[in-house]
């Protein structure tokens, strides 16, 4: 992993004072951003049978943050072309730690809700701060491949460690798993201490403000971007919400087995983020995403049409492939698909589709569900997965052209 400073052997790739410490900072604040849900999924059927409330009910307890990002989330995007991102970044991870640690102390379903809301706006900063943090002080080139593949993999390592510490702490209360976001507070002080000053440049530019609208309208192929990371995280989501009680179904209940296939997906992701800078070599972004959407296809047809549960550890690995070559290849394109000074608000955009996804994922399947079965559920996904990569092949994302984000002439 490259850790220097100043200018990088591909020529202004890292801004100065991005050291070791900062890269470290931000890796760690990584690993608690798309998988926070995940946390404490291995304790989810345990707190619907101690508060009495349905799965889709329950389900909104590792969703509900989801809604609170992506309502808040233009703001914190607005904040950080603003004023830069080390303060809403250091803010939000404070935030993050002490709205999400309420868990420790909340047994009322309306309190513990309402404390997911408050979270979900930390979470917020988290997420569209690391994101730009990491396209200002890592630019154009080799060195931002890398980086990204390491951000990837510390995401998904997040959804290894995370989970597997939920399963062992909710193996003495559902209460337990709450206290891993308390870590948010430490590195919240460390960002204001060891990120550089960053961004800011259109409080200064003297160009009339852009709203979200006409952001997107200016430049539609982020319509694109977004789409996808809304369709992955609805498909993540269906998985994380629904295969523990499918689990359950097929007699797999004790909390640390079922955190195994949220880590396994979480592994696959690491995995691909490791060498993601070698998978990019020579392969157009159109191509990168066709794969991934094909791995989510293929694992939700498994989902449907297997019952038996070690085969079906074969799905969240499928998934986590996915997942880890569309995580880092999405976030590059919606970081250079808008100006430089509005990237904060296009970041906080993908915030807005991503967790808007993770919301709707119970809602949007937990009435079919119910109405059904989770085997049908899954296939109804498998669909969506598939049309995409139909649509994908047909209409192909105009973003593999000498230019384009990480393009290297002659290999588009």
């Amino acid at each position: 992993m490259s850790t220097t400073t100043g200018t990088s052997a591909a020529g202004g790739d890292t801004l100065p004072g991005a050291g070791p410490s900062t890269l470290w900072v931000l890796l760690l604040a990584s690993t608690l951003t798309v998988m926070a849900g995940s946390i404490i999924t291995p304790v989810l059927e345990v707190i619907r049978g101690d508060l009495g409330v349905t799965g889709t009910a329950a389900g909104l307890i590792i969703t509900a943050h989801g809604l609170a990002i992506a309502v808040s989330s233009p703001v914190v995007g607005w904040m950080i072309d603003r004023w830069g991102v080390r303060v809403p970044l250091g803010a939000g991870l404070v935030l993050y730690g002490a709205a999400g640690g309420l868990g420790l102390v909340l047994d009322s379903y309306p309190a513990l809700i309402a404390s997911r809301f408050l979270f979900g706006i930390g979470a917020a900063a988290v997420f569209s701060g690391t994101t730009v943090a990491m396209l200002e002080l890592y630019r154009q080139g080799a060195e931002r491949d890398r980086v990204m593949g390491y951000r990837g993999t510390a995401t998904s390592l997040g959804g290894v460690v995370w989970p597997l510490v939920g399963g062992v702490l909710g193996g003495l209360s559902w209460h337990g798993p709450f206290g891993v976001y308390l870590l948010g507070i430490p590195l919240g002080i460390a960002t204001l201490l060891v990120l550089p000053r960053t961004g800011g440049r259109g409080a200064a530019s003297g160009r009339p403000r852009k709203g979200v609208l006409r952001l997107v309208r200016d430049h539609p192929a982020l319509l694109g971007y977004y789409g996808l990371q809304a369709l992955g995280s609805i498909l993540m989501y269906a998985l994380v919400v629904f295969l523990p009680q499918r689990l359950t179904q097929l007699g797999v209940e004790r909390p640390i087995l079922v955190a195994l296939y949220t880590v396994v997906m979480a592994a696959a992701m690491s995995l691909v983020g490791v060498f993601y800078a070698r998978l990019r070599r020579g392969r157009t972004y159109q191509r990168l995403l066709v794969i991934a959407l094909s791995c989510w296809t293929a694992s939700f047809v498994l989902l449907a049409l297997i019952s038996q549960p070690i085969v079906l550890l074969l799905a969240p690995v499928l998934l986590g492939l996915g997942q880890g070559i569309a995580l880092p290849a999405l976030t590059v394109l919606v970081g250079e698909g808008a100006p430089a000074d509005l990237r904060g608000q296009a970041t906080s955009l993908s915030g807005t589709t991503t967790f808007l996804g993770q919301f709707l994922s119970p809602l949007l399947l937990g009435p079919l569900i119910a109405a059904t079965s989770i085997p049908i559920g899954f296939g109804i996904s498998a669909g969506l997965a598939a049309l995409a990569v139909t649509t994908l092949l047909f209409f192909p994302l105009s973003v593999d052209r000498v230019g384009a984000p990480g393009a290297d002439p002659g290999k588009t």
